[in-house]
């Protein structure tokens, strides 16, 4: 059925940006975007410019090398 392959390949393009965590830091950056101050081509600019890093800053992450053993790995 087309929605089943509809509903996979929405699924495997947010684990490819990082999860569902990383959806929901991005609809957060987004919607700051939104109702801050500014005109809409600001605000439209702003929101892009959220949406083109995923979720976290990568940053912000440990090298792999300072992570302990027991640390998940970070997600792709």
């Amino acid at each position: 059925m087309k929605l089943n392959r509809i509903a996979e390949k929405a699924k495997q393009m947010i684990d490819r940006r990082g999860g569902m965590g990383a959806l929901k830091e991005d609809l957060q950056e987004v919607k700051e975007a939104a109702t801050g101050r500014g005109s809409m081509s600001e605000k439209a600019r702003a929101a892009a410019e959220a949406v083109k890093t995923p979720g976290r800053n990568p940053a912000s992450e440990p090298p792999p090398a300072e992570r302990r053993p027991s640390d998940p790995p970070p997600a792709a």
